[in-house]
């Protein structure tokens, strides 16, 4: 059988309803979801996924940025770093509206908090976003641990400074010249020059490609699904979220869901 090229999400008439994945591609998805729970050691035990994260937040999420670079970051640049992050997560969510009880329209990106080694590297004095100095993680900065949900997975933050609301889901993790990228349930990490160097970019497929995980999606390294060519999650066979990632995605939305009562 040849491979099928998967088309990119908006080509078409857009999916809505129930679990309903075009006939083509219920093999691959049933052989995904077969390798998933044969492969993941805690499936349906683990609380952390993005989908926890986003229904614990009632339809919302918060990053914190770590900026692991010795570069400076203008006002500007710091306005433009979360307007394109709150897009490009917006293009997972966008997967979700209408389909199978998917509870939110919109999901709203808050950017809570910078994490850097020297105050003077963030040349903003205003107070929008809080700003972390020198905590050190992995050699790299972060937010306070008591104000992230990585490290408070029962979801309540007694110790965050400012409060609940001042908590972060997920880092966005920007190292200097990191090549690739990372991702999971505590954010994801690319290489800052390669962020920056597309804050205009339609699609960010190192980031997009992460996000997934942290939504549970898995890498391909070594298999393909029947019958399917590129797709975002198969590195290097896409740039853009296409119609098997949507339904990839879709489908650990099936098989969480009951978890919220949805």
């Amino acid at each position: 059988m040849g491979l099928l090229e998967v088309k990119a999400i908006g080509e078409g008439a857009p999916q809505t309803g129930g679990w309903n994945p075009p006939g083509n591609l219920v093999t691959p998805l049933n052989e995904v979801w077969q390798h998933v729970e044969s492969t993941y050691p805690n499936l349906y035990g683990f609380r952390n996924y993005g989908w926890d994260q986003v229904m614990a937040n009632r339809g919302s999420i918060n990053y914190c940025v770590r900026w692991d670079s010795s570069a400076t970051v203008t006002a500007a640049q710091r306005d433009q770093i979360h307007a394109q992050l709150a897009r490009q997560f917006k293009k997972w969510m966008d997967v979700m509206v209408g389909h199978n009880g998917w509870p939110y329209s919109t999901v709203p990106v808050k950017v809570v908090g910078w994490a850097v080694r020297d105050r003077a590297q963030l040349q903003w004095s205003d107070n929008s976003v809080d700003v972390y100095v020198n905590d050190i993680r992995e050699n790299a900065p972060q937010c306070a641990e008591p104000c992230g949900r990585f490290f408070n997975q029962s979801g309540n933050y007694p110790n965050c400074p400012g409060g609940a609301s001042h908590h972060y889901d997920m880092s966005l993790w920007l190292t200097s010249g990191f090549g690739g990228g990372a991702g999971g349930d505590w954010g994801q990490r690319i290489g800052s020059e390669y962020f920056m160097s597309n804050l205009n970019a339609d699609n960010v497929h190192i980031l997009l490609h992460e996000m997934g995980h942290s939504f549970g999606l898995d890498d391909f390294y070594d298999w393909t699904p029947t019958g399917v060519g590129g797709f975002l999650m198969k590195a290097g066979s896409a740039t853009q979220i296409t119609e098997f990632d949507a339904w990839m995605f879709r489908d650990w939305w099936r098989h969480l869901r009951s978890r919220y009562g949805v």
